[in-house]
């Protein structure tokens, strides 16, 4: 990679890091840019999934607190993440380039529209009445394991299905599912970032611009919250990825 081309990718990744802090969608930024540049599409969400390992434990720590008492939906459901994350990326790196090139436009649209729904959704679980309701903890471990698979698969709106799923088991605060979200998003994908780590398709140099850009990029978005409108900011997340899907489908 050329010094401009890495130049391009620490904007992109620290757009996507501040995106991610304000309305989230940030790997709609991140992975047409790089297949835009020339980079394999499976290399670029292989390299996508091991740069963004920092800011799911970031996510994850920052809400530690709300993690506290969950320790048995916890532990109930991280394996059920790890387990869907180590079988998307198996799932992946077994397709192909041409199959998963198949599936991009797809895929880049289904995370799209997960960002959009990802609001109504928020206002959904704050309204939901938790009265003579009980929780069904096991019930929740399979839509888990299937958003895993999903999110080992390519990760794009991962956060969105995996709150969904614990939303209709859980009747919990918005702020006590988020943190749980967070967690297993964050083991989904780290055991995929950990078969990618011996695939020798995770492009070094860009994964390590990206990471800390998108570091950096999370930390601006952090203080910017609260003078920036996250919903304008999302559905203009939705009209790239939503534009990005019919370049797609047109080549």
């Amino acid at each position: 990679m050329s010094i401009i081309q890495l130049l391009l990718i620490g904007l992109g990744a620290f757009a996507a890091g501040a995106v991610n802090a304000l309305a989230g969608g940030g790997m709609l930024i991140t992975f047409p840019l790089l297949t835009a540049l020339g980079i394999p599409a499976v290399v670029a969400n292989v390299t996508n999934t091991v740069a963004l390992c920092p800011g799911y434990f970031g996510a994850t720590l920052a809400q530690r607190t709300d993690l506290l008492d969950q320790k048995k939906r916890m532990w109930l459901l991280l394996p059920a993440g790890v387990i869907g994350g180590l079988t998307g990326a198996l799932l992946l790196l077994s397709s192909g380039e041409r199959l998963f090139k198949g599936f991009i436009p797809w895929l880049i649209l289904l995370a799209s529209l997960l960002l959009a729904i990802g609001e109504p959704l928020n206002k959904w679980l704050k309204n939901k009445n938790p009265e003579n309701k009980k929780p069904m903890d096991i019930g929740a471990v399979l839509p888990v394991g299937l958003a895993a698979i999903y999110g080992g698969y390519f990760g794009a709106g991962l956060s969105v299905i995996i709150l969904a799923a614990l939303g209709l088991f859980y009747h919990d605060s918005l702020t006590r599912l988020n943190a749980l979200k967070q967690a297993v998003a964050f083991a989904t994908n780290v055991a995929a970032a950990v078969i990618f780590l011996f695939s020798g398709q995770v492009l070094w140099s860009v994964a390590g611009v990206m990471a800390v850009c998108a570091l950096a990029g999370g930390s601006v978005g952090g203080r910017l919250a609260g003078k920036i409108n996250p919903a304008g900011l999302r559905w203009v997340v939705v009209g790239i990825g939503i534009i990005v899907a019919a370049i797609y489908f047109f080549k």
